[in-house]
């Protein structure tokens, strides 16, 4: 009989309890930052909105009064009128645009 070498049962069942234990601990870290990555990309989705109003207010000389506004001009495609996690996005009379996280404050 020739000398195979392998791993043990029990070599492989502590290897997989370490990476159990790895994967219990990384997942809650993850996914807390969800929220915060939300809350980011919705920001920076009003900042380009808010320039796309900018352009229509210097094509138009007015500003929009809605986003569908800025949907029927082309300025924006129809499936972007909200942020990508799901907010609304609203356009004031004066140009300026929220997100509804940001028109109630939060």
């Amino acid at each position: 009989m020739k000398n195979e070498r392998g791993f043990t049962l029990v070599e492989m069942l502590v290897v997989l309890l370490i990476i159990s234990i790895l994967i219990l601990v990384t997942i809650p870290n993850v996914s807390k930052h969800f929220a915060s990555i939300d809350k980011k990309g919705c920001d920076a989705y009003v900042v380009m909105i808010q320039g796309q109003v900018e352009a229509y207010k210097l094509e138009n000389k007015s500003y929009p009064t809605s986003i569908d506004d800025l949907v029927t001009a082309g300025y924006i495609p129809e499936s972007n009128k909200e942020c990508p996690n799901g907010e609304q996005v609203t356009i004031d009379g004066e140009g300026k645009v929220a997100s509804t996280s940001q028109a109630s404050g939060n």
